[in-house]
């Protein structure tokens, strides 16, 4: 099973509801699809969002790296070399880490499809069910609890609240929700980079001293702060998550070494792809430091290969946030991974097990 062609595509898929951090507004998933075609009439299926004040990934750049860096790299090698091409993949350009996960994936894919096997029974196998929290999103107090208890009624056991906007309101947004499902959902905070390390203390301090029971705080500061990441992990009883702090294997171990966060958010569309998010789980594992599985604002094409991993790295990987697919208004994909609000389970198709994704505008449309 030879590749013989890199092509691209676009997915447009509208939002439920607006999806509103610290750092942007979204309104819908727009992703750059890669379609990896081989000799064998197999295809492999990636995607990568363009989160250009996370990643710094553009449309364009994605783009850009896949055709003219990556792709003439790989034309005619054998997908049976896996360890080859993702080191081809990585060492292609530097940085540009969505556009070298989204190939990497469709990679992945072409080569559990060449051994008639779904993605996590090669990646070493599992129990292929894992549930999802779901974000709610920056607004107003009432919408936020109204959110809060929506997600609820289907089925969410543990909610990702956003803050970082404004610390005063912040705190009377969390307490607001804690109150209004106290004991029948888990709370986990994400300031996506918002607050100062002071502000984090004096707001966890508040939450804490009023009885607010968080599972995790994520990403309190800016993520090239990790004096301030430990200022906080220090003095704060709720457990700390590295997420924009931590993009690859080097960055783990300087997190763990100066003991700065408590647990670590993987994404593929940071790590680059799936080699290096084994490797990411693998060291932190090692160190008995927890991690969570993450995503961009993504469909279900790269977040089933997140799931994939999940399940078969559930050991290291004991959080799961991947609620993409969930916030979308419909699942344009049929794959091999079935999305049911916070349930997410995987069946025994080969690979990703795609088959469909409705609404996939061809590449020469790109540029329109």
């Amino acid at each position: 099973m030879k590749i013989t062609d890199i092509e691209l595509g676009m997915l447009r898929v509208p939002l439920k509801t607006p999806f509103k951090t610290a750092l942007r507004t979204v309104e819908s998933v727009e992703d750059i699809v890669v379609l990896v075609r081989t000799d064998t009439g197999h295809t492999g299926y990636g995607e990568a969002p363009a989160t250009a004040v996370i990643t710094g990934d553009t449309h364009g750049s994605i783009i850009e790296a896949i055709n003219n860096f990556i792709k003439p790299r790989l034309i005619g090698e054998d997908i049976a070399n896996l360890n080859r091409i993702c080191g081809l993949v990585q060492s292609s350009l530097e940085r540009n880490t969505s556009a070298k996960a989204a190939v990497e994936i469709a990679i992945y894919d072409l080569w559990a499809q060449l051994h008639g096997a779904p993605l996590y029974q090669m990646l070493g196998g599992g129990d292929p069910v894992i549930t999802t929290d779901i974000t709610i999103s920056v607004d107003y107090i009432d919408k936020m609890v109204a959110d809060s208890l929506s997600a609820i009624e289907r089925g969410f056991e543990s909610l990702k609240i956003k803050v970082g906007k404004d610390i005063g309101l912040d705190i009377e947004r969390v307490k607001a929700i804690h109150a209004a499902v106290e004991g029948r959902a888990l709370l986990r905070l994400d300031a996506n980079q918002g607050w100062t390390a002071k502000q984090a203390v004096y707001a966890m301090s508040a939450l804490e001293n009023a009885g607010v029971v968080l599972e995790l705080l994520e990403q309190p500061v800016k993520a090239a702060d990790i004096d301030g990441m430990k200022y906080v992990t220090e003095r704060v009883n709720t457990p700390v998550m590295a997420d924009e702090s931590v993009f690859g294997p080097h960055q783990v171990f300087d997190l763990i070494h100066q003991r700065a966060a408590d647990i670590i958010n993987i994404k593929l569309m940071k790590t680059g792809g799936i080699s290096n998010a084994i490797k990411v789980a693998d060291i932190a594992s090692l160190y008995g430091i927890p991690c969570m599985i993450g995503c961009m604002l993504e469909s279900s094409i790269s977040v089933a290969a997140a799931v994939h991993l999940a399940v078969a790295k559930s050991g290291a990987i004991t959080k799961v946030d991947l609620d993409g697919p969930s916030l979308c208004r419909f699942d344009p994909v049929q794959s091999g991974v079935v999305f049911n609000e916070s349930e997410i389970s995987v069946t025994d198709a080969p690979g990703l097990g795609i088959r469909h994704i409705e609404g996939l505008a061809p590449a020469h449309e790109l540029a329109a």
